[in-house]
Formats: structure tokens, C-alpha cells, sequence
């Protein structure tokens, strides 16, 4: 994936695009009601004939933008957009591969190179969201591992491998505590229950990092950890993403348009929500 948005990036800098990082914006500018630029953190301006913003949309229009500056009703709808996420993401960096009791062998198989997934029934499910309903991380998760070590080993000195874990249901909101004092008990929740599948996995790791639904608010600036910019719930899809009449990618402010997951079709990584806002710009007469 690392490599798709590098050579997106080559692609637009052979285009004389500049790309840059690290450069937070701290404000949208509208002037006689069109977005003509941004203001950095820092203070630098930079103007814009047009202004696509990849954020969710309440970071958008509730943080970056003055609500004098959008219609009264939108503004409510907006906040109104639900955005908290129940996603957690762990990522490990391993000495070896993960042995499966269901599987013979040591070594690297087939099984290694495919999505694993701990999820053995629908009641399993079932018990993981109940324990969500309430506010608390589900105690039996449903977890989902991938190694992309197993198709590029440059990611990793040889012989070692990356994880990634992406789990279900982590409730943004917890009840009675927070995900400051549960990041590091749930973490061993979760290797407990990886555990009981493949027996050596505390053995063979060497680094662990955890992201709850807030570390991924606080890292990525994603409203409520929400990997796909708000729920993808049907009130919340298809000509109600982000909201009724809003849905082409356009905003109530000439000039400004949204282009990420919180745009029709949502969330995926496939890009689509960024494909169409651009094809929107070009239709509007905006290079």
C-alpha cells in the first residue's frame, strides 16, 4: 500500500505538483463565501483557487472552519455525523512466524501469506458486540492478522516479520475508564486470545505498538478514530454521505470540496471518494 500512494505521488510531482508534510493546517479561508486557501500552523498562508479537504468531515467543517461561514443547518447536521470508531490496530514486528495448533510445521506456510482471522462463529460475534453495547473493548475480539513480509521481506531483517492486527469491537468510548489506562491490560487481552490459536506468538515478538480508536484520533486526526471518516451505516451511505443533499463532493462553500472516506462511497482504501471529487473539480472548471 506503501508503494501504491508513493507512485500516486510520483505521478503528481512529474506533474508538477509539490507534495508537502508535516505542514498541519490549522484553518480553511473563505472569503465572500469561497475557500481560497489554507492557514498553516505557524501562520503561512497559502492561496487556492480550490481547496479539497481529505479529512472526515467533522474535522473539516467543525474545526477548521468558522461556522459563520456555513449554513446554520448544515453546521447542525454535521454534528451530528457519527463518527466514533471500534476499531483498534496493533502492529508487531516478530523473530518468526506464527504456529497455528490447526497447522502442522514450523516454518513459513501458505496459511502466513493469507488474511488470518480469529472469528469462529456468529455467537462469537454476537458476545464481541455485546461486550461493545455497553462501552467496554469486546473481552473475545474479532481479529483479523496479515504479514506483508510474507510478499516484500525488505520490510524486516531477514528471517523476522511485521504483524498487523486490525480487531473488533474497541468502543471509542469506554465506560468508567478510558483508553489511557486500558491500552496496555487490553493489549494482553489480545495476545491471550491470538495465544490460544498460536501458542508461540509472545515468544517471537520483539516490538509491539497498540492503537486504540483515540491514539488513531490523536496520530492521524481521524474524529473519533474512525477509519472511514463516520460510520458506514445506511442513514450515513450512499446520497446521505455526509449529508442529504451533499453528497457530490461539494460543500456549501464555493471552492471547497470533500475527497476523503467521509465522501460517497466511504471507506475501503480504493480510492473511489478522491477519483470522483477530482472528476467534480474538473467539471467545475477548477485545474
Amino acid at each position: 500500500m506503501g508503494a501504491v500512494s508513493n507512485a500516486i505521488a510520483d505521478s503528481a510531482r512529474s506533474r508538477g505538483v509539490e507534495i508537502r508534510t508535516g505542514a498541519a493546517v490549522e484553518r480553511i479561508v473563505v472569503r465572500d463565501g469561497r475557500a481560497s486557501g489554507v492557514v498553516l500552523r505557524g501562520g503561512e498562508e497559502i492561496a487556492a483557487k480550490s481547496v479539497a479537504s481529505n479529512l472526515d468531515p467533522r474535522r473539516t467543517f467543525l474545526s477548521l472552519m468558522r461556522a459563520e461561514d456555513l449554513p446554520a443547518e448544515f453546521v447542525d447536521g454535521i454534528r451530528k455525523f457519527r463518527s466514533e470508531g471500534t476499531s483498534l490496530k496493533m502492529n508487531l514486528a516478530l523473530r518468526g512466524v506464527p504456529e497455528f495448533k490447526a497447522l502442522e510445521g514450523s516454518g513459513p506456510g501458505p496459511q502466513h501469506r493469507a488474511t488470518m482471522h480469529i472469528c469462529p462463529s456468529i455467537e462469537y460475534v454476537e458476545r464481541a458486540w455485546d461486550d461493545a453495547k455497553y462501552g467496554r473493548p469486546s473481552r473475545s475480539p474479532l481479529i483479523e492478522m496479515t504479514m506483508p513480509t510474507m510478499y516484500d521481506a525488505s520490510l524486516a531483517p531477514p528471517g523476522h516479520h511485521i504483524m498487523g492486527i486490525f480487531l473488533q469491537y474497541a468502543p471509542y468510548t469506554l465506560r468508567g475508564t478510558d483508553w489511557d489506562a486500558e491500552r496496555e491490560p487490553y493489549t494482553e487481552r489480545i495476545l491471550d486470545v491470538i495465544e490460544e490459536y498460536c501458542p508461540n506468538i509472545r515468544s517471537i515478538i520483539v516490538e509491539r505498538q497498540t492503537l486504540s480508536p483515540l491514539d488513531l484520533e490523536r496520530r492521524f486526526g481521524i474524529t473519533g478514530g474512525n477509519i472511514f471518516h463516520g460510520e458506514m451505516s445506511v442513514d450515513q451511505m450512499f446520497v446521505m454521505r455526509p449529508l442529504a443533499g451533499w453528497a457530490r463532493y461539494r460543500t456549501p462553500v464555493r471552492g471547497l470540496y470533500l475527497c476523503g472516506s467521509g465522501a460517497h462511497p466511504g471507506g475501503g482504501v480504493m480510492g473511489a471518494p478522491g477519483h470522483n471529487c477530482a472528476r467534480e473539480m474538473l467539471r467545475d472548471g477548477l485545474k
